[in-house]
């Protein structure tokens, strides 16, 4: 697997190798101890989540905080979305910043989302099955959230907002500057 860095600080896409042949493809979808040695970043799993949706639907941003943050590690296994991490850390020199990828079934890449950051997505494709993994277990009473269309984030969803579909939460999420992170 090949390590590519974004712009975000310890925020990595993850590309792997793959070996096709006519009965089909194989590659190695994550593996703890080269990612280690490539980012110097835990790369120990304890929750995996699937999620299926329509197109349209956007899910967050969210974020689990204090004790119970989560690092995750995002992937598209059928459809194709967009995928955005935002960094909340205030001591990072890439506070406030977001990144975005588009993460498909075919291009099989991956975003590690590390902890301390907002996460989300748009599902671009008719339907999108999204796999999470994720490094601390969820924790209902840690949720955080931001909401999606906040102004100072400005951030490019690839979904036009009449066309979004939300959730209660997410319509309701804070602002950017309520810091509900």
């Amino acid at each position: 697997m090949k390590i590519k860095e974004t712009p975000l600080k310890d925020c990595y896409i993850i590309e792997p190798t793959i070996f096709e042949d006519e009965r089909g493809y194989f590659f190695e979808k994550f593996n703890e101890k080269k990612f280690e040695e490539l980012t110097g970043m835990n790369g120990h799993f304890v929750q995996d989540n699937i999620s299926k949706s329509s197109y349209g639907v956007l899910r967050g941003l969210h974020l689990q905080k204090g004790e119970h943050a989560q690092a995750k590690l995002v992937s598209c296994l059928e459809g194709s979305v967009w995928d955005v991490a935002v960094d909340l850390r205030e001591d990072s020199p890439t506070f406030g910043e977001w990144f975005g990828i588009e993460l498909t079934a075919e291009n099989k890449l991956q975003l590690y989302v590390p902890r301390g950051f907002g996460h989300g997505f748009a599902v671009l494709s008719t339907h999108a099955v999204f796999s999470y993994k994720c490094d601390n277990f969820y924790n209902k009473e840690s949720e955080g959230s931001v909401k999606f269309n906040d102004p100072e984030l400005n951030i490019d969803w690839k979904v036009d907002e009449k066309d979004a579909i939300l959730s209660e939460k997410d319509q309701n999420a804070p602002g950017f500057k309520d810091k509900n992170f």
